[in-house]
Order: C-alpha cells, then sequence, then structure tokens
C-alpha cells in the first residue's frame, strides 16, 4: 500500500468510502453487513487505514455498520472521517444534536478527519451565517479533541468554494473534491484544485470513477489505453490519473462488493503516474465521452440577455446533467438561482446567439434543459 504523509500521519493512499457498501435486495438502506466485514477486514489487512462515512449514506445507516465493524479493531489503528449534514438545511440549527449521535452510532469518543458536508450554492449563505453556529461549534469540538483534524467537501462551483475559503480558509485543513479525468474539465475540477493549491489545502478525492461511468470503455477507446499500458485496468487508469496530480493525498473508493476492493488495493501497490503522451490520450479520450456543448464562457452572450440569464453557468450545468443523465448536481445548483433567471425564463429572443463565437443555438439548449430538467 502506498502512503501519503499528512502533517503527522501516514495515510493510506486509497481510502475507503462507505456510500456504496453492497446491499440487500437491492435496497439501499439494508446493508449487507457481513458481506461489507469482509470488505473491511481484506483492506484492514492490506493496509488501508482511511475510513469514510456520513450522516445519509445508506439512508442514514452507513455510520452504524462501519461504526459496528470497526470497533472490532484496536482506534489507533484506523482513521475515521465523517460529516456534518448541510446538504439538507433543516439541519442547520441541529449540528449538536447530530454531532453527539454520529459519535453514538460510530462507536467512537472521537473523529480523526471531520467535513462540512458539501458546500455548494445551495446552502453556502447558511453555512456562512453566524446565527447557526456550525463553525464555532466545530472549532470548538477540535479544540476539545473530539474532531482531530477540520475540512470540508465540495461540489459548487469555484466561486462558492472561495467565499467559503474567505470565511474559514485559515481553519481548513483538507478538502474533499469530485476529481477524475471527466470532471477535470466538466466541473472544472482543474481550477478549483489550483484555487486550494493557492490556500496550501491538499485534496481528498471523491467519485474517482465517476460512480463506475469510468470504469469501462468503449472497444475503441480501451484498446488505445492497452496499447499504452498493457497490463494496466481500464479502473486503475483513473487511479493513474490521480496520482499524476501533485495536490493529492488521499484516494476515496466507494467499493460495493469484494472484488472491487481487491482490485483497487492492487493498483495501489505501486504509484505510477501517468506520463505527457498518456495524459494527453486520456484527456482526449474524456473529451470524447463528455462532448457537450461547446460554450468556451466568453460571457459576450450574457450582455445581450434581457433576462440577465447567466448562459455560460447555466450550460455548464446542462451539460453535467446530459452526462450524467440525471442526477443532483444541476438541480441543486439552480435552488440558488432566482426564478427570474432559471433556464425556464428565457424568452427565445436570441439576442446572445447573434453574439455566441461558437454559433451555439443557446435557446434551443436552455429550453432542452428545462424539458431534462422536468
Amino acid at each position: 500500500m502506498i502512503y501519503k504523509k499528512f502533517e503527522d500521519l501516514q495515510l493510506s493512499a486509497l481510502g475507503m468510502g462507505n456510500m456504496r457498501l453492497p446491499v440487500i435486495d437491492g435496497d439501499d438502506a439494508r446493508i449487507d453487513e457481513a458481506a461489507a466485514a469482509e470488505m473491511v477486514e481484506y483492506a484492514m489487512s492490506r493496509g488501508i487505514n482511511y475510513y469514510d462515512t456520513a450522516w445519509g449514506y445508506h439512508n442514514g445507516n452507513s455510520e452504524t455498520v462501519v461504526g459496528n465493524l470497526l470497533s472490532k479493531y484496536p482506534r489507533n489503528s484506523f482513521y475515521l472521517a465523517t460529516k456534518f449534514p448541510g446538504y439538507d438545511l433543516a439541519n442547520m440549527t441541529k449540528v449538536e444534536e447530530i454531532f453527539e449521535k454520529q459519535l453514538e452510532k460510530c462507536k467512537v469518543e472521537y473523529f480523526d478527519f471531520y467535513l462540512f458536508h458539501n458546500v455548494c450554492e445551495m446552502n453556502i449563505e447558511q453555512y456562512l451565517d453566524q446565527q447557526y453556529g456550525i463553525f464555532e461549534y466545530l472549532m470548538k469540538q477540535k479544540e476539545n479533541g473530539r474532531i482531530r483534524h477540520l475540512g470540508f467537501s465540495a461540489h459548487g462551483s469555484c466561486d462558492v468554494i472561495k467565499r467559503f475559503l474567505d470565511a474559514y480558509g485559515e481553519h481548513m485543513e483538507f478538502c474533499q473534491l469530485q476529481v477524475n479525468y471527466v470532471d477535470w474539465t466538466l466541473q472544472n475540477a482543474k481550477e478549483k484544485m489550483e484555487l486550494l493549491e493557492k490556500h496550501h489545502i491538499p485534496v481528498w478525492v471523491m467519485e474517482p470513477l465517476r460512480g463506475g461511468m469510468l470504469a469501462k470503455h468503449s472497444e475503441e477507446n480501451t484498446a488505445k489505453l492497452k496499447e499504452l499500458r498493457p497490463d494496466e485496468a481500464v479502473p486503475a487508469w483513473a487511479f493513474r490519473f490521480l496520482q499524476s496530480l501533485p495536490g493529492v493525498t488521499m484516494i476515496l473508493s466507494g467499493m460495493s462488493d469484494f472484488e472491487q476492493v481487491k482490485a483497487n488495493i492492487h493498483t495501489f501497490e505501486t504509484e505510477k503516474p501517468l506520463n505527457d503522451k498518456e495524459m494527453t490520450e486520456l484527456l482526449g479520450i474524456a473529451g470524447k465521452m463528455v462532448n457537450g456543448v461547446p460554450c468556451t464562457k466568453c460571457h459576450y452572450c450574457t450582455s445581450h440577455c434581457p433576462q440577465e440569464i447567466n448562459i455560460p453557468f447555466m450550460i455548464g450545468l446542462y451539460n453535467e446533467h446530459v452526462f450524467t443523465g440525471g442526477g443532483f448536481i444541476a438541480p441543486m445548483a439552480l435552488m440558488s438561482v432566482p426564478k427570474e433567471q432559471q433556464p425556464s425564463a428565457c424568452v427565445g429572443c436570441r439576442s446572445c446567439e447573434a453574439v455566441c463565437p461558437q454559433q451555439i443555438k443557446i435557446s434551443e439548449v436552455l429550453a432542452d434543459f428545462v424539458t431534462k430538467l422536468a
């Protein structure tokens, strides 16, 4: 197992995410605890020492099962991470109640790592609002030793992350981001990592395989990768990409069965970053996979929109929504946008299209976005 230095700790470069544990009869709330125990036992024996869970995973049962499984091992043999569930605004007044319950569910007296969960457009105002006392409470728990390291995860835009860092950045020790070779451009992961580098904050990676989408490719793309690395499995390319990024400390994989655990641990027995040719080929494959609306964010369109719609932002969300086939990112981000500036507010005047250098049929894209969201 490869290990990465974080402050005075040695963390396994591969961490076990517990959002996609094996379940019974396809019911996400019913974790197959026996199968999960086998996975954790193998992971522990092969050197994984970082385990990530959260309040909402598996309908609230992930923390309980992870607590049960890890309680069989010495407390100093693993690092446990969980999060304050600010993705649900109803939780903002319950930080103390939730934190105490999480300790109980996880059967621990402290968390090694604790995060503000999912900083995004939907909740940034509440996270920054002092009336809820979330930051103050978590800092107090850190002072009391019940949180060893405090950080945050983010699905929001660079602007949202910057606002969070402007307020709390000096106290944040790490940031968990969705980074993979598709989201390097699709979700502006490259730009987000550059922002964190300026703040000297190391990156924890989530969704390295994009929920399994990068675990397999077309025959054509697979052949291209095999030509470059004949012995490298397709899923391993996602991890090798991340091993090539200097800001990455922890790579979390939400493994769903024992075979995935074995395969991923095998990959992390060695560190084999991509060379320039391999990186170019992989990012080229990613670009063809997305095949989105080719907006360059020049913003010529926005100055001509009578509704003042942030068109580049909307096209970015549209591309994400189309590639994922739905998902929560776009609806979540749109929650912060006034109704009069939503995609549905487009009046079809085409003033934006008259100045678009890429000749994008913007009104048609926004109309299709409304249909897909519905």
